[in-house]
């Protein structure tokens, strides 16, 4: 029986469908929908009138004072849900695959696949549209067997025991006021990271408060003196967090180490929620310095090798990493 695809780009379209994660939600095609430069791209697999798989995309505007001024980009966070385990999860993958890349490479200079649970998975349907990958990797913590507190470096306890005496403290963003102010704070914090993106405000505010019946995410602050100098954004997936967003004012404030409180007040609320693990989600690639996962790694995480996949609109450009990555 011929599988049919339904591409939806409005979310009062979308029908009541299954799905255990947050990246594939109908909940973040709406935070998405709702947040300026964003379009999100949701595909359903049909057999007959029977959902039997989704993925979802997005596209982001980043408007830039260089050339080229405005750029956009499709993301995809991992390689979608799949229902019916009587189908071939790889063949659904292929077909989604070719119909996401005819739907959006029009539109986008570039296409990403990334936060990949299963590396392998999928690689013939990625070659056969000319995806190529580059390798990557993850940082998780497991909170099952031992405490955060257990797993912490020496020097990451002392500098999170050194703020909280000089006054630092954390809370949980729970009013409109403080969700901005975070918002523009960390947004600071991200602008002298030319390779970072960073969503318009109504992303938090939605991400945060769309579902008070279900935990999507939550925004931890960390304050001194009723001052926001740091926080982090965490989302809930399937028993798992996910750290999405997270930063400080480590300049002003470098004996507070906003930085590093943020992301333990993100990690010690996953283990009391009993959440199985605590995923960075973005590690960089694997060279051999890194400062950014030199700094997570020191909460006691793991490393692991995965890749991404991406896919340019130029032919010529995308023919040549092709075969520069086989």
């Amino acid at each position: 029986m011929p599988i049919r695809l339904t591409t939806y780009r409005k979310g009062n379209s979308i029908p009541a469908l299954p799905g255990y994660t947050i990246f594939n939600s109908t909940e973040l095609f709406r935070v998405y929908e709702l947040t300026r430069g964003y379009e999100p791209i949701l595909i359903v697999a049909y057999l007959e009138e029977r959902p039997v798989a989704k993925l979802l995309a997005v596209i982001r505007k980043s408007v830039r004072l260089f050339p080229p001024s405005i750029i956009k980009r499709c993301e995809i966070y991992g390689n979608g849900e799949y229902f019916d385990e009587t189908q071939n999860r790889e063949e659904l993958f292929s077909y989604i695959l070719e119909h996401l890349t005819h739907e959006v490479l029009q539109k986008s200079f570039l296409i990403e696949f990334r936060n990949l649970d299963n590396p392998l998975f999928g690689y013939k349907a990625f070659r056969k549209n000319k995806y190529f990958p580059i390798n990557w990797l993850r940082v998780y913590n497991s909170l099952h067997s031992r405490t955060p507190l257990e797993r912490l470096s020496v020097s990451r306890k002392r500098q999170i025991n050194k703020a909280l005496k000089n006054g630092a403290y954390i809370e949980v963003a729970d009013n409109d006021k403080d969700i901005t102010l975070f918002s523009k704070m960390l947004k600071k914090a991200y602008s002298s990271q030319v390779r970072k993106h960073f969503p318009d405000l109504n992303f938090f505010r939605l991400l945060t408060w769309q579902r008070p019946d279900k935990e999507m995410a939550k925004i931890f602050l960390v304050k001194y003196k009723d001052k926001i100098i740091g926080g982090s954004v965490c989302v809930f997936s399937n028993g798992n967090a996910y750290l999405w967003f997270s930063g400080g004012m480590r300049k002003t404030y470098a004996f507070l180490y906003p930085g590093v409180l943020a992301v333990w007040a993100a990690l010690t609320y996953a283990w009391e929620e009993g959440y199985e693990h605590f995923e960075f989600m973005d590690a960089g690639l694997p060279f051999k310095k890194h400062g950014y996962r030199e700094f997570i790694l020191r909460f006691g995480g793991k490393q692991s090798s995965t890749r991404r996949w991406f896919r340019f609109r130029w032919k010529w450009l995308n023919n040549l990493l092709c075969r520069m990555y086989i």
